[in-house]
């Protein structure tokens, strides 16, 4: 491993460790019962209380702390814009197993399998309140603008996640149409944690709209990945059982692609997905190879890196410290190859 690479794990560490030290003080302000809830979801302990190892990627954190000091500002502002997207990314995670029914996370029951699903709403609950609550006490006059972005960010992932529950209940779902809801469900956030920083330390709007832009290509790219470790990631790596996406016929963009691809092996895959029994482990199998067959992963694959470059391309024409925009690009470039 060479130093720069030591450098920029080291780098990272840094930053998961204060956003982690950050999120822990503000679950400090929950009652007992919804603290213990959030915490365990975010990894901070078991559920009998005892200290784990565990925790999120803590990507959209670190992009919050890059989009401040991309414009000159440092932990001040940058932190209570990443414990924001943070808070809300996991708002959004709670929320969504339930409605998904996923019953795993990170190798271990989701927090509603563990606590019941009205303890975690209501989790999710809180976890949506404090990001509005951090955003405003920022020492920052463009607080106020930083809230109403997080608001924003938070209706355009809910319509998402509208879109998702109404797919599953249509027998028909047009490709533009999925990726108008990953641009919503994850592409917003996405965004918003790429440029809320900037925002917070009133940089000019050339440089907080295309920190926008940037995240949004950054956020459907992100998606076109998940949706790929949904049918073939390794369930060590994802923490989530092996097929899963397509056990539950999710409509996810690999698959969405291949029933659009007007070959026989998109029809077949069509009409098994739109059988009413319970997909087992051949017929899930079967699908994933239908999917594969009919071009839905090539297809899925090519817009991703069509999306990274997308994003690194705007990057490369924003005015900000070249240390940081290279700190952004390599963030980007992580995500080629992701796991999990």
């Amino acid at each position: 491993m060479d130093s720069m690479t030591v450098t920029a794990t080291t780098q990272r560490a840094d930053e998961d460790r204060r956003i982690e030290v950050g999120l822990r003080a503000l679950l400090d302000r929950l009652d007992a019962t919804t603290r213990h809830v959030c915490g365990y979801h975010l990894g901070y302990w078991d559920a009998d209380g005892v200290p784990t190892d565990g925790g999120g990627k803590g990507l959209r954190g670190r992009l919050a702390l890059l989009s401040a000091a991309a414009a000159g500002a440092g932990d001040e502002l940058g932190l209570p814009a990443a414990l924001a997207c943070e808070l809300l990314h996991n708002f959004s995670l709670l929320h969504d197993d339930v409605m998904d029914g996923d019953r795993r996370r990170r190798h271990r029951p989701t927090a509603w399998a563990q606590f019941g699903v009205p303890a975690a709403l209501l989790a999710g609950d809180a976890l949506s309140a404090l990001a509005s609550e951090v955003l405003a006490e920022a020492p920052s006059p463009t607080a106020p603008w930083a809230v109403r972005c997080a608001a924003a960010t938070t209706r355009r992932l809910i319509a998402g996640q509208v879109a998702d529950l109404a797919f599953e209940s249509r027998d028909e779902v047009s490709l533009d149409e999925c990726v108008r809801m990953a641009e919503d469900k994850t592409g917003a956030l996405m965004a918003c944690a790429a440029s809320i920083g900037a925002v917070l330390a009133d940089a000019p709007s050339e440089l907080a709209l295309g920190l926008t832009d940037f995240g949004a290509h950054l956020g459907l790219a992100f998606q076109l990945v998940d949706d790929l470790l949904g049918i073939w990631g390794a369930p060590e790596r994802t923490g989530k059982p092996v097929l899963s996406d397509l056990r539950s016929r999710k409509r996810s963009l690999p698959v969405v692609a291949a029933m659009e691809s007007g070959t026989p092996a998109g029809a077949r895959l069509r009409t098994l997905y739109l059988g009413s029994d319970a997909m087992g482990e051949a017929q899930a199998a079967a699908a994933a190879a239908l999917v594969e067959e009919a071009g839905g992963r090539s297809w899925t694959e090519q817009r991703a890196e069509e999306e990274l470059d997308l994003a690194l391309a705007t990057l490369a024409a924003l005015d900000m410290p070249p240390a940081v925009a290279e700190e952004l690009a390599e963030l980007a470039r992580g995500l080629r190859g992701r796991d999990h």
